[in-house]
This record gives structure tokens, sequence and C-alpha cells, in this order.
């Protein structure tokens, strides 16, 4: 399944602030958006959608805010009932 996410930096903790569709808005701790961002985020998708760190990737996005991510080994309908828990 493919989901798009809004990184917003600087936050005081990592967290899912908001859900639009599949398109989720997430706060990470992180200042910049080098390379230990983009783990940081796929850590937290990772945990957050009780999936392996292999299974959660990094499609688009490496450089911008706007990301795009592919969650494997997991059903597509398990996902988007996580995803409707999202305010």
């Amino acid at each position: 399944m493919m989901i798009k996410v809004r990184v917003i930096p600087n936050a005081k903790r990592n967290e899912i602030i908001s859900r639009i569709g599949t398109i989720l808005k997430i706060n990470l701790k992180c200042a910049t958006f080098a390379g230990a961002t983009n783990q940081m985020l796929l850590d937290f998708l990772s945990d957050f959608f009780e999936s392996g760190n292999d299974n959660v990737f990094l499609r688009k996005g490496a450089r911008g805010r706007e990301k795009t991510i592919e969650i494997c080994d997991q059903c597509e309908e398990r996902l988007r009932k996580m995803l409707d828990t999202i305010p």
C-alpha cells in the first residue's frame, strides 16, 4: 500500500497529527531532512503499522517534506483500518 506523508520537523515528539484519505501529517523531532530524518520516519511508521523495518520503504521525496511511503507485507484492508483510527 502506498501512502503520502507530509513531515513537519522540529516537533517536541513524533506523532501523527492528522489524516486526509491516505495522506498523513506527521510531526518529527528531527530538525533537518537528512538521511537520519528519513530513517526516523520509516522507523516511526513501521512501529505504527506494526510492520518490520524491512517492509516500509521511502519511494519518493527523500529531500523534501512530502514523501511517498510503501508498506509491504500487510493486508491492505488491515492497513486501511489502522488509517481509519487516525482523526
